[in-house]
């Protein structure tokens, strides 16, 4: 890659490690927080719903504004509104006002990420550098997941919730000061002719809707991990600070895997590389449920986030190989549509399963589900071209 395109990366990578980190941190505070005031699991399910549900419904819109507009105009809208979701939480901590919260900080996540991918996507100029920028671009999410749980976790331990959540406030400025210098690039010159057509037609193709299920599969494993985590830790007396260090282990982990990633793509096989991925999940899910202490527990979040955090990268380049430049913004925002409307009921569901069948049974059924699946990753090896 060239130097400008990796200063421009590293910007914007350093502005959505920010903005990022402030819903994973208030997506681990929100919940502890409602658990010691007194709520259900089934209601911590709801509420960590909400942190995918404003995505479902905002994604498409938000792919389009981003094929029209670029990424600086829907980074500063997200920026708005990550600030005030977590913001209204220093104010009002309690259950409503936290609902309210996820809803702003999921939503602005969401819309950032859509802006991010699709910018960088353009930006690489061959199949090998697409697999190289989103490698490094999936470090931001896997860095924040550290950064936002641990930091909001100490905030927690030694200054109380309205502390954590007011350091979570500010976070998102810290990404506009490294955002808002980015060069533009010029828009998509739709050749005359062409039919827009509707975002719908793209999963008409057999390879994005088998790119989509294989993703939704993955998802559902960060998903049961955030949730299962913070409940256990719960139950077994740890502080905030440890759970808040064991989300944090599976997370660093994610981000060592992307740091490698780069330097191997073009020896990568996308399909090999997402079907062990799912192999290695069903695996570990397996065995997390019968670790109790935090050093074991930590240990295993660290392979799970060696597992998980290699297939987002082989996702993406796989997306824009498969769809026309002008309407990645709408793939993009499909894919972020299907992970999060599994999101916003996987939560939910793990709630009321934990209550039936407790929180073991949802990691080993998750585990069987994925596993089940692994053979569909298999069918991504076929022609990709567009």
């Amino acid at each position: 890659m060239s130097g400008g395109l990796n200063t421009a990366l590293a910007r914007l990578i350093a502005g959505q490690i920010f903005l990022h980190a402030c819903m994973a941190g208030m997506r681990m505070a929100a919940p502890l927080l409602a658990l010691r005031q007194g709520h259900s699991e089934a209601a911590v399910g709801v509420l960590l719903a909400l942190f995918a549900l404003t995505q479902v419904f905002l994604a498409l819109p938000a792919g389009r504004f981003a094929d029209r507009y670029g990424l600086k105009r829907p980074m500063g809208f997200s920026v708005i509104a990550a600030v005030v979701g977590a913001g209204i939480a220093v104010a009002f901590p309690v259950f409503p006002v936290l609902c309210v919260a996820a809803l702003l900080t999921g939503g602005a996540t969401g819309a950032a990420s859509i802006a991010l991918q699709r910018h960088v996507g353009r930006a690489a100029q061959n199949t090998t550098e697409l697999k190289q920028v989103f490698s490094w671009l999936a470090i931001g999410p896997a860095v924040s997941n550290f950064v936002g749980p641990f930091a909001a976790g100490l905030m927690i331990d030694h200054a109380g919730f309205r502390a954590a959540f007011l350091l979570l406030a500010l976070l998102p400025l810290v990404a506009w000061l490294w955002v808002r210098k980015t060069v533009e690039l010029p828009p998509v010159i739709r050749p005359e002719g062409t039919s827009h057509g509707t975002a719908w037609n793209l999963l008409r193709e057999p390879m994005f809707r088998r790119l989509l299920l294989v993703n939704w599969l993955l998802s559902s494993c960060w998903d049961v991990h955030t949730f299962v985590v913070p409940v256990l830790g719960h139950e077994r007396g740890l502080s905030a600070s440890v759970i808040g260090a064991i989300l944090g282990a599976f997370a660093v982990a994610a981000a060592l895997v992307r740091l490698a990633l780069p330097m191997i793509a073009a020896h990568l096989r996308e399909w090999a590389v997402v079907a062990g991925s799912m192999a290695a999940t069903a695996v570990l899910f397996a065995v997390y449920p019968f670790l109790h202490s935090p050093l074991a527990m930590g240990a295993c979040s660290v392979l799970l986030g060696i597992a998980l955090g290699v297939v987002q990268p082989m996702i993406m380049s796989t997306l824009h190989q498969i769809t026309p430049e002008a309407r990645h913004g709408e793939a993009v925002a499909l894919r972020i549509m299907a992970i999060n409307a599994a999101s916003v009921a996987m939560p939910m569901l793990f709630g009321v399963a934990g209550a039936v069948i407790g929180i073991s049974g949802v990691f080993w059924a998750v585990g069987l589900l994925v596993g089940a699946g692994t053979r569909l990753a298999y069918g991504l090896k076929a022609d990709r071209t567009p």
